[in-house]
């Protein structure tokens, strides 16, 4: 996971998501890819494999299932431990990946509209949502133009966080403006403690917004 400023509550930088792997807490973490990314990726409309960006990536499952279908993917967290983690686990399975520590919202300007896809699960919910708008610009800029957002979104109405809640009405809104948000289903294959909870988005980049 990855959400840091030195304007949010401490509790959400590096240290304290880097203190949750230490201390056996990261209950995010499934121990398996998301069966909805599965599911996807066997489908007869799974995307066409490209350049990827992975956002807060954790223990990189989902990142390695899509470097295993072909995707060249670079994931992105800043906490250390997620990192290494998902770098034995390349080494393990002998997948490539390109792996970077680093905030989300600091990431190298090299970066700008040099990816094909930017991929996004329980990242979104681990930053504080005073900066989602800023998030959705993040993801704008490391598209390139055709380029496409796909997500997977854990919208619970629990309150408090992180994890923090969402709705699909707020998920669309958000991202209305630079992406095209119609497919945005209900996932029907989620783990039993997110089921009926999480949304697979599949957000093409308007046209407009590539040239912005």
């Amino acid at each position: 996971m990855s959400a840091s400023s030195d304007n949010l509550t401490p509790a959400l930088d590096a240290a304290f998501w880097e203190g949750r792997y230490q201390e056996g807490t990261a209950r995010w973490d499934l121990g398996q890819p998301a069966p909805p990314f599965v599911s996807l990726l066997e489908s007869a409309d799974a995307p066409t494999p490209g350049k990827m960006l992975a956002l807060g990536i954790g223990r990189g499952h989902d990142a390695l299932l899509f470097a295993a279908h072909g995707f060249e993917v670079t994931g992105v967290d800043f906490a250390p431990s997620a990192i290494a983690d998902t770098a034995e686990a390349a080494n393990r399975r002998n997948l490539l990946i390109n792996l970077l520590a680093s905030d989300i919202f600091a990431l190298p300007a090299a970066y700008t509209g040099q990816f094909d896809y930017v991929m996004e699960h329980t990242c979104f919910c681990a930053i504080d949502p005073v900066r989602r708008s800023e998030y959705v610009q993040v993801v704008r800029s490391l598209l390139r133009p055709g380029g496409e957002f796909i997500g997977l979104f854990w919208a619970h109405d629990r309150p408090g966080g992180p994890p923090y809640g969402s709705t699909p009405e707020e998920i669309r809104q958000l991202f209305a403006a630079d992406f095209h948000v119609d497919s945005l289903e209900k996932a029907t294959n989620s783990v039993p403690n997110r089921a009926d909870a999480e949304y697979l988005a599949r957000f093409p980049l308007r046209a407009s917004a590539s040239d912005a």
